[in-house]
């Protein structure tokens, strides 16, 4: 058995809002550079795309997918919305699988057209459930507590969403505005087995990856994933790593037009509309947590993983920099260097000795260590719009802006209008 590293939700280039440049071949490729080993096919029910996977992944032997380059593997699956815009992941055992569940949908929703890689079924999550399971398969709900399309945004329990299929679920992933803290203040999840994805809607390593799951597999396999999933006293997933979920879209209760934020009681009061733009305030993950939280902090269940917080690499260069934006040449050029030292982005963020940081480049490593050390701020995310991060050097620099920032830092500024990291870094006076 080895430790693999999983991305387990990401989409292809037919559901809505997602990259054109996404393929099989440029996911492997963009994967190598993250670090991670297995990445799900996405989509798999979207005709067009089903035929793209099957010409350029193959089986190596009984149930190991690689693409036909032999860079990364691939586990079967996709992501579903269903009649009460619950989404919901499932992966298969096979290609052939995968065909065979299509036909169980097929005159339930429009399963290709150009918006449907993730398709909208006229079928309840008990039902899409029940068809998942004839398969072989194994599901569970995606982005678990965000306010448009999580379970809990409409359920109070799993039990109530599933029916009796709930018997059969296999795992809750967790999405960027939540973490093990956060989901485990719910003593009904304590039950399960918790996926940390990043649901990119691009192939490049500041989204592919930025979420994922370290397991230990007898092989990178469908079978494998199952098995980890339920074996749960044999602890074979050995951490869940992923943003901070103050970084998350919706993690806050703030208005979707201004991005204000509220207090659950001033959302109430105020009939969740906004004061400032009479935009709709929506009800953030932290709140619906915390409405349903019947177990203390801190309290996990035995065979649940570390959660290890991460930020990409190329938006931590950008801070080490001082740049405005993680795409500019110089920081790309940083982060290749970086990524070519260590191997990939992962080893260098989660695995690489200290020393080895700061030989490889000191400024950006120092920036590596301060976040490990969790030496980080953050403004948090709601309404939409992501959180942001700021990198501190010390203890007495963070401090300091916490007392600056206050009113930012615990949402109770309106704030409003996404600041750039590179506005929050060392270096802001001299990068506007």
């Amino acid at each position: 058995m080895r430790e693999y590293d999983l991305d387990l939700q990401l989409h292809g280039p037919w559901a809505g809002g997602t990259s054109r440049n996404i393929s099989i071949p440029v996911l492997s490729e963009q994967a190598r550079l993250k670090g991670l080993d297995v990445l799900v096919t996405a989509d798999i029910l979207h005709k067009q795309w089903f035929e793209h996977v099957k010409n350029n992944i193959e089986e190596e032997s009984n149930g190991v997918y690689r693409d036909i380059k032999a860079k990364c593997n691939f586990i079967v699956g996709g992501e579903i919305e269903d009649n009460h815009r619950i989404h919901h992941l499932f992966y298969l055992p096979s290609i052939e699988s995968a065909a065979e569940l299509r036909t169980k949908f097929e005159g339930k929703g429009s399963l290709d057209c150009s918006m449907c890689g993730r398709p909208k079924l006229h079928v309840g999550a008990e039902e899409f459930a029940q068809k998942v399971h004839d398969c072989g398969g194994i599901f569970g709900p995606a982005h678990s507590f965000t306010p448009y399309t999580g379970i809990y945004a409409y359920h109070d329990s799993l039990k109530e969403a599933y029916g009796q299929m709930h018997k059969h679920l296999d795992f809750i992933e967790l999405g960027l505005s939540a973490d093990t803290d956060l989901a485990d203040l719910i003593s009904d999840n304590h039950s399960y087995t918790f996926l940390t994805s990043s649901d990119a809607h691009s192939p490049w390593p500041h989204r592919l990856g930025r979420e994922f799951n370290r397991i230990k597999m007898a092989r990178p396999d469908f079978k494998s994933l199952k098995r980890a999933l339920e074996e749960k006293d044999e602890q074979l997933i050995t951490l869940n790593a992923g943003l901070n979920p103050k970084e998350g879209k919706y993690h806050a209760t703030a208005c979707n037009s201004c991005f204000s934020k509220y207090s659950m009681d001033e959302a109430v009061n105020l009939k969740w509309k906004c004061l400032k733009c009479a935009g709709q305030i929506k009800r953030g993950v932290r709140d619906r947590i915390n409405m349903l939280a019947d177990s203390r902090q801190g309290s996990h269940p035995k065979f649940r993983p570390k959660y290890m917080h991460q930020l990409p690499l190329a938006e931590i260069v950008q801070q080490a920099l001082g740049a405005k934006s993680a795409q500019t040449k110089e920081v790309q050029q940083r982060w290749l260097a970086i990524v070519e030292k260590f191997g990939d982005e992962i080893t260098a963020l989660v695995d690489a000795k200290e020393q080895e940081l700061l030989e490889a480049d000191k400024a950006v490593g120092e920036k590596i260590i301060a976040f490990r050390n969790e030496l980080v701020l953050y403004i948090p995310g709601g309404g939409g719009q992501y959180g942001v991060p700021i990198i501190c050097s010390s203890k007495e620099e963070m401090e300091k802006k916490q007392k600056e920032m206050r009113r930012e830092l615990e949402g109770l500024s309106g704030f409003s209008g996404q600041r750039t990291l590179g506005q929050f870094s060392g270096k802001s006076d001299n990068n506007g």
